[in-house]
């Protein structure tokens, strides 16, 4: 069989562990980037959502009116 991993000596068994740790350190950065943001797209979801109970509540009412 060939040896399709490359040259043995060259692989980095904590290149993956590094990789991930670096992704690890970035997570909390883009979290708090987009925390920071504004609540645009929050304020626009409790709105759809208040909106929706709204509407459910006035078609119940005239359904059982």
């Amino acid at each position: 069989m060939a040896n399709t991993q490359g040259p043995q000596g060259n692989h980095d068994p904590a290149g993956s562990t590094q990789m991930f740790r670096a992704f690890v350190d970035e997570e909390p950065q883009s979290r708090q980037a987009a925390a920071t943001t504004g609540g645009g797209p929050r304020i626009g979801l409790i709105v759809g959502v208040v909106v929706a109970v709204a509407v459910v509540a006035a078609v119940a009412w005239l359904a059982l009116k």
